[in-house]
């Protein structure tokens, strides 16, 4: 990886500048943002700082602990011109940092599962091929492998051999949930990094102390966004996500007393709600887009228009994760509600509703909603309509508060 790796040069800078260096207390820019996984932030930050990257990397942690937040963070660092120049890596005014924000930056490629049973053999030999290509915009590029734990045996062996003998100009980045999920062949070939879970009160205390929420938005914006403290406080800040967590659960509330037309109506709502947000991605990617027209091949155009295709599906699959998450602390707060603790709910702001549904349903009919949104999750990872997800799960709510006692 020397090829990719700042040096001696950046290493110096970065002392002078009082940069994250193993031993200090102080973590700058962009590994700041890693919010309760200090460990993991002053890893990734010696490792680019020092240069000591690695070319392969295995996040490992709960929903909610940050390895979606630590793969922009190195992402950042890698791709920003910055990174051999001495000057503050992770800047908003940097467009290269915006891009890989956005997920719009050409040389960050991330590569979801398409096949209904994970990655599909097409995707990680297009994988393989590209990796061979030299950067479009940066010095290095970067293959975020999100489910690691959906590679099937073909598909592994296929991607080993890259693995093994890496571009020099490349770094991977394979997430999963557990180590064992993921096969031992793929674990022996990369750095692994364990991510915690954050406690709740801890998460809560992250938002509160700095100001960036009440106690009560906190853990909100928690709920709403499977207890990832950077993305809760992204979601405090934003007007129109918040805006969004309100029609949803508006919707939900109309499964009290819907009929059929009703919650085929609701599910057309939500998918409106949770679509809306694409439109400034795909802005920013038809720009993009234009730029390129200048230096790439007709191929190349085609290529990139393809990867654009996957990045939106990538940032809807993440805005309806949001809305599942949000129902989901809704049903929560239901089971909660049933069983006498009340006291304990997110959605205080739905006291009402939640207390009416809890009187017309019981706790077993609770859980088998619950699991029911943990499914509908998985399968937003696969070409399924976002309405026909939605429907299902309006159905069953609907079904659930039927349950009357």
């Amino acid at each position: 990886m020397t090829s990719i790796s700042s040096g001696p040069t950046r290493s110096s800078a970065a002392r002078a500048r009082g940069h994250a260096v193993l031993g200090t207390k102080t973590i700058t820019p962009p590994f700041d943002a890693l919010l309760g996984q200090p460990l993991v932030a002053r890893f990734l930050a010696t490792a680019v700082f020092e240069g000591h990257l690695n070319h392969a990397y295995l996040f490992v942690g709960p929903l909610g602990s940050g390895k979606t937040e630590a793969t922009i963070a190195l992402a950042k660092a890698i791709l920003c011109p910055a990174a051999t120049t001495g000057g503050a890596v992770g800047s908003d005014d940097c467009e290269d940092c915006v891009r890989v924000a956005r997920r719009t930056h050409p040389d960050l490629h991330i590569v979801e599962p398409e096949g209904v049973e994970g990655y599909l053999a097409a995707q990680i030999r297009e994988l393989i091929h590209d990796a061979t290509l030299a950067p479009v915009r940066s010095r290095a590029k970067i293959y975020v492998l999100t489910r690691a734990d959906l590679l099937g045996a073909a598909s592994a062996n296929a991607l080993l051999k890259t693995l093994e003998e890496p571009t020099s100009s490349v770094v991977f980045i394979l997430m999963a949930r557990t180590i064992e999920s993921v096969l031992e062949t793929l674990r022996s070939r990369c750095q692994l990094l364990a991510f915690r879970s954050i406690p709740e009160v801890e998460a809560v205390r992250t938002l509160t102390d700095d100001g960036a929420a009440t106690e009560r938005e906190a853990r909100i914006a928690l709920a709403a966004t499977g207890g990832s403290p950077l993305r809760a406080r992204a979601f405090v800040r934003s007007q129109a996500r918040r805006d969004a967590r309100v029609a949803v659960l508006g919707e939900v509330e109309r499964m009290l007393s819907a009929d059929s037309l009703d919650v085929l109506e609701a599910a057309r709502s939500l998918t409106r709600i949770f679509k809306a947000p694409l439109d400034e991605l795909r802005a920013a990617q038809s720009e993009q887009l234009e730029e390129g027209r200048d230096f790439l091949t007709k191929g190349g155009v085609a290529a990139l228009e393809k990867r654009f295709t996957r990045q939106l599906g990538v940032r809807e699959r993440e805005q309806i994760a949001e809305a599942l998450a949000v129902i989901r602390s809704w049903l929560r707060d239901c089971l909660l509600m049933r069983i006498g603790r009340g006291e304990d709910i997110v959605n205080t702001d739905f006291h009402g509703n939640i207390v009416c549904a809890a009187q017309r349903t019981h706790e077993a009919a609770l859980i088998r909603a619950l699991s029911v949104v943990d499914e509908a999750e998985d399968r937003m990872h696969y070409n399924v309509s976002v309405q026909s997800v939605f429907e299902s799960l309006l159905f069953t709510i609907r079904e659930v508060l039927e349950h009357h006692e």
